[in-house]
């Protein structure tokens, strides 16, 4: 009878201790593996909602590009398309002038620093020269046009003003690239900087490198030339 109720008691799943002649009970769960169970729920529900809070993007978030498109006819009548991309955070007008001949130079007008630079895609150079108050007064009708949100312009070709620049290239004074400001860093990455300044033309004994037409929305046009001073 002893061997049968102790088959019953096991059978029933009962466990039974005995030490010093008493009988133990079996023990409530550890309470340290719900604390760890609690922990753990915690920091994952911390984990996505800092997840949710970076990948969050208002759609109203403020943009600090736009590009302004400018028409017009040359003085040979063809259509010409110039844009201009405006970086409004760092104060920053890049134009892109496409010429006749499919050949695109950047025009970067760094207001900040006051530097203006000119880059032809044909060859890896950069010119440089310091702005003045026509060239800031220029590259203000740009930035007036982002403010009231205005992305094209048709200048008026009976309206339009031209004239002409010479700028000489100082061939030796070549620009450290850290000097200068990070937008020209970028324009300008891994090739030479020169310095160019103004002069009244090449003269009959050089000829002239290159010329590029830049519009702006307050109808004036500028050819700008370009030629190598002698060393």
């Amino acid at each position: 009878m002893e061997r049968l109720g102790g088959c019953m008691a096991t059978c029933r799943g009962e466990t039974h201790n005995t030490e010093g002649g008493r009988t133990l009970e079996s023990k409530p769960p550890n309470k340290v593996l719900w604390g760890f169970l609690t922990a753990v729920l915690l920091l994952t529900c911390i984990a996505i909602t800092v997840i949710g809070i970076l990948g969050f993007k208002p759609n109203n978030q403020k943009s600090f590009f736009q590009i302004v498109r400018i028409s017009f006819q040359d003085q040979s009548g063809s259509l010409v398309n110039q844009s201009a991309l405006v970086d409004k955070q760092k104060d920053v007008v890049t134009y892109y002038v496409t010429s006749q001949t499919n050949h695109t130079t950047a025009v970067l007008f760094d207001l900040q620093n006051g530097l203006l630079c000119y880059k032809p895609d044909n060859q890896d150079t950069c010119f440089l020269r310091k702005m003045e108050s026509a060239d800031l007064e220029n590259v203000q009708t740009i930035l007036n046009m982002s403010k009231h949100k205005v992305n094209q312009f048709w200048l008026q070709g009976n309206q339009t003003r031209y004239h002409t620049e010479f700028l000489g290239v100082l061939g030796r004074n070549q620009v450290e690239p850290l000097t200068v400001g990070k937008p020209l860093q970028t324009l300008c990455d891994r090739i030479p900087i020169f310095w160019v300044r103004k002069a009244q033309g090449p003269g009959k004994q050089r000829l002239i490198y290159f010329c590029i037409d830049i519009c702006f929305p307050n109808n004036i046009c500028v050819s700008v030339c370009f030629y190598y001073l002698p060393d």
